[in-house]
């Protein structure tokens, strides 16, 4: 029964990932390429956990407490029609920009600024919001860093040093200055501040309505099996005047399950196959215990057409 549990939740949980575009889908092409932050970066393994699912949901949330930044996902967002499209947008270009090879970072941040530049408009209180302001790009950028981070503290196999979490932010501001977002803090301690004390943040309709949204959102009874407990687990890791302004309460109990799942999302996927793709991709060595999904389809043709590298060839 704990098994068929375990596997229906796994199964669940991947489900809210699988309803847009594959990333990575001609990584291979660029044989050598060890894209923007490279193989020995922290952010390969950062993002490459199943705790980044908490991740993406917390930034979700947490981008919400900002008044601008929520109006322009209520204003121009097909989210309500659409409930798996914005969480899949952001895991996409995540993923792109953290595994890509530079030419798949370059079109995945273009992607975005365009997709941006029409995003503008009034908030409930009255100010005037542009998606593609620094100040706004800041937020959506560095509340995702914060929450990648703060996932992988809380839930990944074993906690970041001070200097890992350090380069981990660093790496991600590269990202971040490529979408002119500013300021860009370069430390955890900074980041978490930056964040956590933001002085634009406050509550509004639009919040409230995109906060009952991701709180309980019109997914197949099977899917919310998996999202509720990665759900509740990102609200045990908002910063407590966060949750005040977004009117949500943490419960330890919840969030022990959320623990769980995402343990039992580690044993039954290993990590990331965006992660392994990239590895293979740059020429890098491929640990034997990290990687447990097969690659995508075609995959392994491509590898072995490109010829012999340091990594691993799957037979």
């Amino acid at each position: 029964m704990i098994n068929f549990f375990r596997d229906q939740v796994v199964s669940s949980t991947t489900a809210l990932f699988s309803h847009g575009p594959a990333p990575l889908e001609n990584t291979l092409n660029y044989q050598g390429d060890p894209g923007l932050l490279g193989p020995e970066s922290i952010s390969w393994r950062v993002i490459g956990d199943t705790a980044a699912f908490v991740g993406g949901i917390r930034a979700l949330l947490v981008q919400a407490a900002h008044p601008e930044v929520v109006a322009g996902v209520e204003q121009h967002s097909r989210y309500r029609s659409d409930p798996f499209g914005r969480l899949n947008r952001t895991s996409f270009y995540v993923t792109e920009t953290t595994y890509g090879a530079r030419p798949e970072v370059e079109a995945a941040v273009a992607e975005v600024r365009t997709a941006h530049r029409p995003v503008s408009g009034e908030s409930s209180r009255g100010k005037q919001y542009s998606a593609a302001h620094p100040e706004l790009a800041a937020w959506v950028h560095n509340v995702l860093t914060d929450s990648f981070l703060s996932a992988y503290q809380a839930f990944g196999p074993g906690q970041l040093s001070a200097l890992e979490a350090d380069q981990f932010v660093t790496e991600q501001a590269t990202i971040g200055a490529l979408l002119k977002a500013s300021p860009l803090p370069l430390t955890a301690m900074e980041l978490s501040a930056w964040v956590a004390d933001h002085p634009a943040l406050g509550a509004s309709d639009d919040q409230a309505n995109a906060t009952a949204f991701l709180r309980n959102p019109p997914l197949p009874l099977g899917v919310k099996l998996g999202y509720q407990p990665l759900s509740e687990a990102a609200v045990s890791i908002i910063p407590s005047r966060i949750t005040d302004i977004l009117g949500l309460q943490s419960s330890p109990a919840r969030s022990r399950i959320g623990a769980s799942v995402v343990r039992a999302l580690r044993w039954t996927l290993g990590s990331s196959p965006s992660w392994h793709l990239a590895l293979v991709r740059a020429g890098a060595s491929v640990p034997d215990d990290l990687f447990r999904q097969p690659l995508p389809s075609g995959s392994t043709e491509a590898m072995r057409a490109a010829g012999p590298s340091n990594s691993e060839i799957p037979k």
